[in-house]
């Protein structure tokens, strides 16, 4: 056995990762995600004759908008995490 399975079936396999890294390590990209998609939704508006959204203000849209997104990215990756250690 390579040491990677519990020999107990309540103990988890490994120490579960503190939520408030998990939330620390995702935050980035899901606020990059964030912004992406406001600058696409921008350039949507443009095409049925609403002003666009510069890029920068896209970035600084994101920063607020990029926690409930990473909220939900975190909980979402909880589950996977929980579903693996159940299996």
């Amino acid at each position: 056995m390579s040491g990677t399975r519990s020999p107990s079936r309540t103990a988890p396999a490994t120490r579960p990762r503190s939520p408030w890294k998990l939330r620390l390590l995702l935050w980035p990209f899901a606020t990059a995600a964030v912004a992406v998609n406001l600058f696409l939704l921008g350039l949507i508006g443009v095409s049925v004759g609403l002003s666009g959204i510069a890029p920068v203000t896209a970035l600084w849209l994101s920063l607020p908008l990029g926690l409930p997104a990473t909220w939900a990215a975190a909980r979402w990756v909880d589950g996977l995490i929980a579903e693996a250690n159940r299996g």
